[in-house]
């Protein structure tokens, strides 16, 4: 064999059948394939230095290939207008193709030593990616858009050059630029061209400037790899394009010119050099070296592959050097039998090719068009025809009695998804039957997953009929706010008895903090117990968790309504779980005041006080047992977690290979005792060694609950969890047991699986996360004690199928297990569990310039605190903290998307009986940290700086220390008197039990009439006062609800009040169900309301007017803000004068 190269003929069948320039090259490393990319985004494989054509197929996008990588395995490629990087097999079957969310600028080469590519993107990002399964290994930024990537020989570091010129050192574990012992270096001004390293240095060209413009650098630039150190460099007359290192002469170097000169040079040796001139007539596009450096092949713009070897002239040595995997020839096709054809030829004779996946023919439901119904319209029976008469091309004719009785039995189309209305329930039947229309298919997502969504009716969200999504005595929470992703975790959090005493517990402490997790789900437990069935919404609860996740700068955490395919809530609620249990765990630690709840722990004394309550039920207290593999010295880490991370086998094994256990159970266990490898110095025999790290835990020491994050990310996790011959990966009960010292503990405890929070991914459609819970209040009663509770709708589900997991639609993320022989034990007699009812006593202010003059309320004293039954009035205002979103169609109509976000601004509290009956005792404005975006001053009264610290010269309270002392009173059995009261407890974010509220909207109402009363012209009519006159004062409101009220218990005491009702919606109608203008405000011919008894007016077509129920100077003229109600005397109706119609008077925005 010569070692001088020498020019064989060039492969050139691309050119003669369609000129496409050679814009990448590679050889096979194991076979006897030079692999080429075309400018039209397609890879050739040239099998044998002849030329044979072989596979051939796109890597996607219609533009060059970029690069090619050919490996042991596949090949790997991409191109410039594909959307991510591939890899192929030999025979052209694609195995992975990873999009990185951005276009690929470059990839590097192989890792010798490892089965990793370096990857970057046009978003600046560099990503190392598995070669063999294309899965992420580490995503790092880079500081620049990189050009070239190249793996170092010595495999310390990979290099890389960027568009700038600039070329870096980069860590290959964790792909971050290496800080140590060298900086980026400005190798060449305009960009670099070429990357090549030997074990020591490094090798690039590029691009200068000569006036003003890019020009192809005539030295090759030489670097130290150690510290980047300039060397002297090697001049190229020509300019290089590319340059290649050769396999087989570690300091030797191939370089290029787009004009086809090829220079070998030896490094070691500058003056020993060899140059070839290509014979093309076009220019270098590509150039590749073989694996033994006998072959080097350069592709030209025209479409052909010029070779130069270094073998003897007529010896035909294999591209990789020897004879190594036979080439993956592709399967010709079989040749078409010879048909004789005659009359009598059956037509059968053609047969049909083999297939293995159902023919278009065969159809599912799913291709069925939706205007087809099945059965079909019966036909027309013959005795109905012969008796037709037809007139005016209109046929009739009388039934036969024959075939009189049932009819309609023809199938109809499907009700029209949609929304359900109350005001719309009468149109419907409310029972419908379920029928199934296809058989059980694992790919199909049930209805009960399917996500849910709220509709708006032009009545609000109230009219929304959540009672059809939910018959069951367990609360759904709503979704229509942000952050509502953590529902299915609240509900969670909920149905775990001890984490629910915990968060009870703590709504009943002092709790300093504005915004606290442990509060806000305290609160939302509550709510939970008490609705029964009812929908409720955690709006206080998502809007403490943006509040925390931007102070953290949790980012990741926050849902900013904008929903898409890509969006993986997965990840999302895991990542709250982790953020949520610590701060439940950082939140409830009185230390070291904290109560002991395990069983056999021991009073708690100064020197081991008890940990925090959260961590006493979830935390994991193990030691990490760190072993060096060299000296095998022994080193022990205290590792406290509260979280389980599932880990997974690298490859599911063999079903007959007991060699590796993958049960649910062994993975959990594994997933705890979480063995894993490092490297890393020792400190003791001062080697850099291989450790080996594993927690150590008894099981007695094992948490009553076990949290635990799936960690389900990919295709090949998901596998260990799908069901397999008709068993499920999931168990209702596992056993665990511990290690001690590397052995296994003999002890063993059982856990049962409590509930889970899992994916539901559609295909089109944006994914969402629903709860699977066994619910301990169901446990005695039902069977089947397991509910989906899918937002607000909730449904009982079998055992089965809570731990089924069919199909890719279902992925898990988050699961509890409860310890069976201890969560009876849990002791919690030591957690508090009253509200000290004195803060109603307390006058709480944060504001700084508070204006007596201002104060309206008197604190109860501790004779007047509240017992069940004491009636208080109540109304609040509100503000705006966004916008609805509405959408405006083309026909006109709109819908809203999501409705304006609304925050309690103003809440009073009224005494409803004693000796000062109608005097507040609350009047808070409501503090808030949130942008306001609108103060509804028309409707609320709240003006700028009003809920201001140090601009308001109102009393100014803390949200949770006003919710406090509103659970306070509900907790009482007070009873709550106001106006619309359900539209406030709903944005307050508090459930009041029907029982306990008294509602004037509903006193005043008739049902027949369909229209509900304004407080405001109820108080015009009824107690003839006017009120809401230039903006709405809460403490006005509450007391005039309260007179309404008393007035309606004296005429219920009279027998009258239907007939009254009755009256005034009749009288009502005249007035259009609005109160005049007072005097002075606008000119208007409809009086203001008498001070007196007004003496009646004929009118015509009136029975009676506008009367007074209250006499006027019973509640004029005292002043400090009181408003006795002692004597309440009720006249009968008085007529008013007047018949003015159609005020134009603004309505509250809660329709009062």
């Amino acid at each position: 064999m010569s070692t001088t190269y020498h020019q064989i003929p060039s492969l050139a069948y691309q050119r003669d059948i369609s000129p496409q320039p050679i814009t990448a090259l590679s050889f096979d490393p194991v076979s006897d394939i030079l692999w080429s990319g075309t400018n039209s985004g397609h890879v050739c494989a040239n099998y044998t230095p002849r030329g044979l054509r072989g596979v051939h197929y796109p890597v996607g996008g219609h533009l060059a290939v970029k690069k090619i990588l050919a490996t042991d395995s596949n090949i790997i490629a991409s191109g410039l207008a594909s959307e991510g990087i591939g890899a192929w097999g030999k025979g052209g079957i694609n195995s992975w193709y990873f999009k990185a969310g951005g276009h690929i600028t470059t990839f590097s080469n192989k890792a010798s030593n490892a089965s990793t590519i370096a990857v970057s993107t046009a978003s600046s990002e560099l990503i190392l990616l598995n070669t063999q399964t294309g899965s992420v290994l580490r995503r790092s930024p880079s500081s620049s858009i990189l050009t070239h990537l190249h793996f170092t020989a010595s495999q310390t570091y990979f290099v890389s050059g960027d568009a700038d010129g600039w070329i870096r050192l980069h860590d290959p574990r964790d792909a971050t630029i290496r800080s140590y012992g060298s900086s980026p270096v400005k190798a060449h001004l305009s960009g670099i061209q070429g990357i090549e390293t030997t074990s020591t240095l490094l090798y690039t060209i590029g691009l200068g400037l000569r006036q003003g413009r890019p020009y192809p650098d005539h030295l090759v630039k030489v670097y130290d790899l150690r510290n980047l150190k300039a060397l002297p460099p090697i001049p190229f007359s020509s300019g290089p394009s590319f340059i290649t290192r050769l396999p087989n002469r570690p300091s030797t170097l191939a370089i290029t010119s787009s004009q086809g000169l090829v220079q070998i040079v030896d490094t070691s040796n500058p003056t020993a050099n060899e140059f070839y001139q290509l014979d093309t007539p076009s220019y270098i596009t590509s150039v590749a070296v073989s694996p033994t450096a006998v072959y080097m092949a350069f592709g030209d713009s025209d479409g052909a592959i010029h070779l130069l070897s270094a073998a003897e002239e007529e010896a035909m040595v294999p591209f990789n050097g020897f004879d190594g995997k036979a080439i993956d020839w592709p399967d010709s096709p079989e040749p078409l039998p010879e048909i004789q054809w005659t009359d009598r030829t059956p037509l059968n004779t053609i047969g049909l090719p083999y297939y293995d996946n159902l023919l278009l023919s065969s159809w599912t439901n799913d291709f069925v068009p939706t205007n087809m119904y099945f059965p079909p319209a019966p036909k027309i029976p013959a005795q109905i025809l012969s008796s037709i008469k037809v007139n005016d091309s209109i046929a009739y004719a009388s039934l036969p009695k024959e075939l009189r009785g049932r009819r309609n039995v023809v199938a109809t189309a499907p009700r029209k998804t949609g929304g359900r209305f109350r005001s719309g329930k009468a149109r419907y039947n409310d029972s419908e039957p379920v029928t199934p229309t296809y058989e059980y298919n694992p790919d199909i997502i049930p209805k009960a997953y399917r996500k849910v969504e709220i509709e708006y009716s032009k009545f609000g969200v109230e009219d929304f009929d959540f009672g059809f999504y939910n018959r069951t005595p367990f609360s759904g929470l709503e979704t229509h706010i942000l952050n509502s992703y953590t529902n299915p975790l609240v509900q969670v959090m909920h149905y775990a008895l001890p984490i629910r005493r915990l968060a009870k517990s703590h709504i009943t402490t002092d709790c300093p903090r504005e915004h606290c997790l442990l509060c806000e789900l305290g609160f939302v437990t509550r709510m939970l117990e008490d609705a029964r069935g009812t929908n409720c919404q955690s709006s206080n609860f998502c809007k403490t968790v943006g509040v925390l996740a931007q102070m953290n700068n949790a980012i990741e955490l926050i849902d900013y309504g904008k929903e898409s395919a890509e969006l993986s809530y997965a990840h999302m609620i895991q990542l709250f779980h982790r953020f949520l249990i610590d701060h439940l765990s950082s939140e409830g630690n009185s230390f070291p005041h904290n109560p002991s709840l395990l069983p056999n722990s021991g009073p708690a004394d100064l020197l081991s006080p008890a940990p925090a309550p959260i961590t006493q039920l979830l935390g994991i207290d193990a030691k990490n047992i760190i072993v060096c593999t060299s000296c095998h010295a022994v080193r022990e880490k205290e590792n406290m977690t509260h979280l389980i991370d599932m880990t997974y086998p690298v490859r599911k094994p063999p079903n007959n290979d007991p060699a590796q256990e993958t049960d649910f159970a062994s993975i959990v266990r594994n997933s705890l005792l979480r063995q894993t490898m490092h490297k890393a110095t020792c400190q003791m025999c001062k080697h850099f060694a291989t450790f080996e790290s594993r927690r150590s835990i008894r099981t007695r020491d094992l948490p009553p609950l076990l949290a635990i994050n799936a960690a389900v990310h990919n295709e090949e996790t998901h596998k260990f969890w799908r069901d397999q011959r008709k068993q499920t990966f999931l168990r209702p009960r596992i056993e665990l047991r511990g290690q001690i010292e590397g052995m296994d503990d003999p002890e063993t405890v059982v856990y049962e699986l409590r509930a889970m929070v899992a994916q539901v991914v559609a295909k089109d459609a944006n994914s969402h996360l629903v709860a699977i819970v066994k619910v301990p209040e169901a446990e005695e009663s039902d069977p089947e004690p397991w509910f989906i509770f899918n937002d607000f709708m909730v449904q009982n589900i079998t055992e089965e199928e809570a731990l089924s997991i069919p199909s890719s639609w279902k992925v898990p993320t988050v699961l509890y297990l409860e310890r069976v022989d201890v969560h009876q034990r849990l002791d919690f007699s030591e957690l508090p569990d009253k509200m000290d009812p004195s803060i109603l006593c307390r006058d709480t202010n944060i504001a700084m310039n508070r204006d007596p003059r201002l104060i309206r309320h008197e604190p109860l004293r501790f004779e007047e605190l509240p017992t069940p039954g004491t009636l208080i009035a109540i109304d609040a205002e509100f503000v705006s903290m966004q916008q609805e979103e509405t959408e405006y169609r083309s026909d006109g109509t709109k819908k809203v998307i999501r409705p304006a976000r609304l925050s309690l601004a103003r809440v009073s509290v009224l005494r409803g009986d004693g000796p000062k009956e109608g005097v507040p005792f609350i009047d808070d404005h409501i503090h808030t940290s949130e942008i306001i975006v609108d103060y509804l001053t028309e409707f609320s009264g709240i003006k700028f700086g009003d809920l201001d610290p140090s601009l308001t010269g109102y009393t100014l309270t803390p949200l949770k220390v006003v919710y406090k002392k509103l659970r306070l009173l509900v907790d009482s059995g007070c009873i709550f008197i106001g106006h619309g009261l359900s539209k406030d407890f709903r944005i307050i974010n508090i459930f009041v039990p029907p029982d306990q509220v008294i509602d004037t909207v509903d006193l005043y109402y008739l049902e027949h009439r369909q229209r509900r009363l304004s407080l405001r012209f109820l108080t015009w009519f009824v107690l003839k006062e006017n009120i809401q006159t230039d903006t709405h004062d809460s403490i006005e409101d509450a007391l005039s609800a309260l007179k309404l009220y008393k007035v309606h218990l004296q005429l219920e005491a009279d027998g009258t009040f239907d007939k009254k009702l009755e009256e005034l919606y009749r009288e009502g109608r005249q007035y259009n169900f609005k109160p005049p203008v007072p005097p002075g405000t606008q000119q208007t011919s409809s009086p203001a309301p008498p001070s007196g008894p007004a003496t009646p007016t004929p009118m015509p077509h009136m029975g009676m007017g506008r009367g007074a129920f209250l006499p006027q100077q019973q509640f004029g003229g005292l002043g400090g803000g009181r408003y006795p109600l002692n004597a309440v005397a009720t006249p009968p109706f008085f007529p008013t004068p007047g018949h003015t119609r159609n005020y134009n008077t603004n309505q509250n925005w809660r329709n009062r």
